[in-house]
């Protein structure tokens, strides 16, 4: 079989090869002027040697180490290390597996030389950059995308609250035609009684949600109790010069029953419709768009195909004057020699790398590090580890693409360019830290499918593959899998970022069609330095006894669970399966 039909090489002088299909052993390759006969059945986005590999030797892909030989491995042996032997074996495959890994994980860590180091070159700007059709807004709050009115549960305890509200609302869109509906930000952080660790990420985050250009009018509601109440996040507003005064708010305190309150909201909702369907699109030019790039569910072909793609998209936006946003602080590690390769000066390369540090630091308080990263099915999709993870997620910088700025989570975004945002690998946490920041469309790829959209912020899905986008296709908007089929990356770039435009302009996206929004912060981390682990090691296991039901009495409204032999429950676990189980629990009461 020809090379190019059955595999792929990101870089030329990297000595392992992606399969792009199920490869069985056996099966004879012509690479190179030389035959390579696979060793093993090699399953689709997993690795095989295309050169002899000696013991000790590293081993590359997009031309970065990210293993070393632990033998001698021949052109057409299936590159293994021992967690992708663990998920393949935990799947029960239906093929023989090499008896022992080849290689073990190697990261080489990076040191940034002062004197060697030299400043980037960004893309050039178009001397007329293009348009595109969006709402102005007052107060220099930008240029949304959508319009819609918030609904914002300041805490997890006003989260039900918040969402019971603007389901009251479903039909605003089809009687006010310039509102795109009425949409609650629900979340889980900040229900407790202590300080959270993450409060400033918190106060960052509803503060960009509350001037977001996307917003047209915001309701928050707290209950007053809490560690963030509506008063601490007012003042932090105005300490830190958020452009509260031009956008129509209210803040609402829950003081009593649940349906009361929500007449209250429904009133102040009903206020606002006429001013909100007031605002209209009009020509803005493309130096008004902020884009976040992100990406979940990852599978071998992201650094390939889908996050190359966004590269191009982001790469074509800034030369229009536009702002990128790449996030996921512990996907990148591995990466840092790729992303510093152009970077604005030496206080900008220092500033990328001090994040990666206090990344690895929190994790190291929880007995943890970024090399747990990858998932089991990051694994079974061809993801070996944090290194192979990192070096695809990097590619949604493209390489002529200059690293602009460095901001924290949720830290607003005040100038044309690419910047990095600090946040953590899960795409629901980083996407609500940049939106935060200004981001006024989410591009976001995946391998395995992702249920992941925002509530108020339009999100392209592009998926990695063709097989896969044919089982989700009504869920993804682009087949970056066409680039694996033939078709030129610059191609796909072209028609994605049109179609970005047009989305920008008010297409709907294929994930505003099939719905179920969600939105996670930047959850709270129990640790705050180091000490504590091996205490929590010892503690006793759960003994999976179940907790005795009470009654319980919050000040807000009361908790019946007399009539619970009268529910059907259906339990998610995981954020992605809440919405699945919101959905199915929706049709059935329905």
């Amino acid at each position: 079989m020809p090379f190019d039909e059955v595999a792929r090489l990101p870089a030329p002088q990297d000595n392992v090869a992606i399969a792009c299909r199920t490869l069985e052993a056996g099966s004879r390759i012509a690479h190179a002027g030389r035959v390579l006969t696979l060793s093993h059945t090699i399953l689709e986005g997993h690795r095989l040697a295309v050169r002899a590999i000696r013991t000790g030797d590293q081993l590359l892909s997009w031309g970065l180490p990210f293993g070393v030989a632990l033998g001698d491995i021949q052109p057409g042996d299936y590159i293994c290390n021992e967690w992708i032997l663990i998920a393949l074996r935990q799947r029960h495959v239906k093929f023989a597996l090499p008896a022992k890994p080849n290689f073990e994980n190697h990261r080489i860590r990076y040191s940034l030389d002062a004197a060697a180091f030299r400043p980037g070159v960004q893309v050039p700007r178009y001397e007329s950059p293009g348009t595109f059709q969006g709402f102005a807004r007052p107060g220099n709050r930008g240029v949304g995308t959508r319009n819609f009115i918030v609904v914002l549960g300041t805490t997890s305890r006003t989260a039900s609250w918040a969402r019971a509200l603007a389901e009251r609302f479903c039909d605003v869109p089809s009687r006010y035609p310039n509102i795109d509906g009425v949409v609650a930000i629900a979340h889980t952080e900040a229900g407790g009684a202590a300080r959270p660790n993450n409060l400033d990420f918190i106060l960052r985050a509803l503060s960009g949600f509350a001037v977001h250009p996307n917003v047209a009018a915001l309701l928050a509601a707290d209950i007053g109790t809490e560690p963030v109440t509506n008063e601490f996040l007012r003042q932090f507003m105005i300490e830190h010069s958020y452009a509260l005064d031009h956008v129509p708010h209210r803040f609402l305190s829950i003081s009593g029953a649940f349906d009361p309150a929500i007449r209250q909201g429904e009133a102040a909702i009903r206020e606002w419709l006429p001013m909100a369907n007031e605002f209209v699109r009009s020509t803005q030019p493309l130096e008004k768009l902020r884009i976040a790039l992100q990406c979940g569910g990852s599978d071998a072909f992201s650094g390939v195909s889908a996050n190359p793609l966004l590269g191009l998209v982001a790469k074509e936006l800034v030369r229009h004057g536009g702002s990128a946003n790449l996030a996921e602080t512990d996907e990148l590690i591995g990466a840092e020699p790729y992303i510093l390769s152009n970077v604005r000066d030496h206080e900008t390369a220092q500033a990328f790398l001090q994040k990666i540090e206090r990344f690895q630091e929190r994790a190291g308080w929880h007995g943890e590090s970024a090399e747990g990263n990858p998932s089991g099915g990051n694994n079974f999709r061809g993801l070996y580890n944090i290194t192979i993870k990192s070096i695809g997620a990097a590619r949604k910088k493209d390489p002529e693409q200059r690293l602009d700025y460095v901001i924290d989570y949720a830290e607003p975004m005040t100038a044309p360019g690419f910047y990095f945002m600090d946040s953590p690998g899960n795409d629901l946490e980083g996407i609500a830290g940049q939106v935060a920041a200004g981001c006024t469309m989410i591009l976001f790829t995946t391998g395995n499918g992702s249920i992941t959209n925002f509530p108020f912020v339009p999100t392209i899905k592009i998926m990695t593959n063709t097989g896969r986008y044919n089982l989700l296709a009504r869920e993804m908007d682009v087949n970056a899998g066409r680039y694996l089929n033939g078709t030129p990356l610059e191609t796909l770039g072209g028609e994605t970022f049109d179609l970005m435009v047009r989305a920008a302009s008010g297409e709907r996206t294929a994930g505003e069609r099939v719905g179920f929004p969600q939105v996670q912060l930047w959850r709270d981390w129990p640790q705050t330095g180091t000490g504590k682990v091996e205490e929590i090691l010892q503690r006793p296991a759960p003994t999976g006894e179940p907790v005795a039901i009470r009654r319980v009495r919050q000040r807000s409204f009361d908790v019946n669970i007399d009539r619970a032999d009268r529910l059907g429950l259906i339990l998610p676990t995981s954020l992605c399966a809440s919405q699945v189980a919101r959905g199915i629990a929706r049709q059935l009461n329905a």
